[in-house]
């Protein structure tokens, strides 16, 4: 059942990653659109290159603002990747080649994410800007390539460490779009392969699950006290 879940809870990033539909798939996700993808309209610029970039979810919203959109990943799933490389060393790319970067849910899957961050900064020309998500609470997954969790103190003290200064850092959903994620994932990944069924159970989930999660959390924790995650805008000097 596990294995038939993960292949459906892929197929399902696959089928809808390009779409307008992705970001209702569950509060997590949600989220991310949320929070992220405005702040990432406002900063980011120029030449972007997307670490660690899966199926490229942002890339449709971001390209009308950019020069340039460019993908990295270690196992690439898309023709459109250009770089399939580490993050934590990427010799083959010159210094100073991107104006933006994108690391979106990736830096807990580093053993040494404080080596993928100085690289980053290294391929950034001064004045360039990074947009960095990370999780504060999570189930495990990606295993055994899921080794951090980050307080918004120990992320802010990656970042200066590799020479960034931190110019945003935002919380994005709680303990209700943790929770929430979860349920999304198996109702929705269970039905994906059912012919008239999956968009059903999907719909019913975006909204009892998806949006309410999202409302509870901006209600009930405000101060950020148990954040899903963390947003990041850091700057290279």
């Amino acid at each position: 059942m596990r294995s038939y879940l993960k292949q459906n809870r892929q197929q399902i990033e696959k089928d809808l990653a390009h779409t307008r539909h992705w970001q209702f798939f569950s509060p997590a996700i949600y989220c991310q659109y949320r929070v992220m993808l405005p702040l990432a309209k406002e900063f980011v610029h120029g030449q972007l290159i997307d670490l660690g970039c899966g199926e490229m979810p942002y890339r449709q919203a971001l390209l009308p603002q950019l020069e340039s959109y460019d993908g990295l990943d270690l196992f690439p799933r898309s023709e459109e990747v250009r770089y399939q490389s580490d993050l934590e060393d990427m010799a083959g790319i010159p210094n100073e080649s991107y104006d933006s970067a994108l690391m979106i849910e990736v830096l807990e899957h580093l053993p040494h994410p404080w080596l993928a961050l100085a690289e980053t900064n290294r391929i950034l020309r001064p004045g360039g800007i990074l947009v960095l998500s990370v999780p504060h609470i999570s189930r495990l997954h990606d295993e055994p390539h899921d080794y951090y969790r980050y307080t918004r103190h120990g992320l802010t003290r990656l970042l200066q460490d590799a020479g960034f200064e931190v110019v945003r850092l935002e919380k994005k959903g709680g303990v209700f779009s943790f929770l929430g994620h979860q349920v999304s994932s198996l109702f929705v990944s269970l039905s994906w392969r059912i012919p008239g069924l999956r968009w059903t159970v999907f719909f019913i989930n975006s909204w009892l699950v998806t949006r309410s999660c999202y409302v509870l959390d901006a209600c009930f924790d405000r101060n950020g006290i148990i954040p899903l995650g963390y947003v990041a805008i850091a700057l290279k000097p």
